[in-house]
């Protein structure tokens, strides 16, 4: 089974072009059920014909006993899908069991979002006078003017950005190409943000990735773990009581644009969704945005 799953990731990482990050869970996922059908013993060899549907569900009920969330053992199980999906296109097993056992009922969430008067205090944070500060102050302009997942933002090169045009080219899940529209304010901060890359890029000792736009202090491509630290900096040391991480901009740019009328399918194919039900979680926000406006400012609400 060790070699099943070391094909599939070879898969995932070459044919379908997931990102290292999202190859690294699948492999969690996958070498966390071998150990479980082997107990963690080495002599034990296990193959993918020999899995039925109770195993798998025994795998789930064994997570839910030790404490993991629904949403844990639902992501698990969709990796174990996609897992003997594979097998059965390569004619290594006869059937998909996983698709026997049925997905944990999960809560329905709604993202949560900043308020435009909190997105402009947050985007206020970064010290202008720095080059870190000048550096951060793009990114998250950016962020919330074109809805950007960390992971796309991260691998943006300098010929991806079309400054006069206002456009970023983005390679999102799957390595899917799609052109967004930003706006003045993020183009000024980004124009700014150039004057200063030329000095953190001299700061390189290997120039491997000369063309990697968003740099951090060494000169080097920024990570999207960095970002994360950065924003939890500033936020901590602001007077903001908010949990804030770099999707919760994406969130916002989402909801404001719902909010102010933008169109779905627009919405959908800014964010680079696939389906328009993963979209559609917006409309929930927009109305509950709505109805506590309306009820806050109508004079007969109360």
């Amino acid at each position: 089974m060790r070699k099943s799953i070391d094909s599939f990731l070879d898969y995932l990482r070459f044919q379908r072009n997931y990102s290292s990050h999202t190859v690294r869970n699948y492999q969690g996922d996958l070498l966390q059920f071998y150990q479980y059908l082997t107990r963690g013993r080495e002599d034990i060899r296990i193959h993918p014909r020999e899995i039925d549907h109770i195993s798998i569900r025994d795998f789930l009920g064994h997570l839910h006993q030790k404490g993991n969330a629904k949403t844990s053992l639902a992501r698990k199980l969709a990796t174990i899908r996609s897992f003997f999906r594979y097998l059965y296109k390569e004619g290594k097993v006869p059937s998909n069991p996983a698709r026997l056992v049925s997905n944990p009922r999960l809560p329905e969430r709604t993202p949560r979002f900043l308020s435009v008067r909190e997105v402009e205090t947050i985007l206020e944070l970064p010290d202008s006078e720095t080059d870190r500060g000048v550096r951060d102050r793009a990114i998250l302009e950016l962020l919330y003017a074109s809805g950007l997942r960390i992971s796309e933002l991260v691998q943006i090169n300098l010929e991806d950005l079309l400054l006069a045009q206002r456009l970023i080219k983005v390679y999102g899940k799957g390595k899917k190409e799609r052109l967004v529209p930003f706006g003045k304010k993020a183009k000024q901060a980004l124009l700014l943000y150039l004057g200063k890359r030329a000095a953190l890029l001299r700061r390189q000792r290997t120039l491997r990735e000369p063309n990697a736009f968003f740099l951090n202090l060494r000169g080097s491509r920024l990570s999207a773990r960095s970002i994360e630290r950065s924003l939890k900096e500033y936020i901590k040391g602001s007077a903001l009581l908010l949990d804030v991480h770099p999707h919760l901009f994406r969130h916002s740019f989402a909801t404001h644009l719902l909010s102010n009328g933008a169109d779905l399918r627009c919405i959908q194919e800014l964010l680079g969704h696939e389906k328009l039900s993963t979209t559609q979680k917006y409309t929930h926000l927009s109305i509950e945005e709505l109805l506590r406006v309306y009820r806050s400012t109508h004079p007969k609400a109360r």
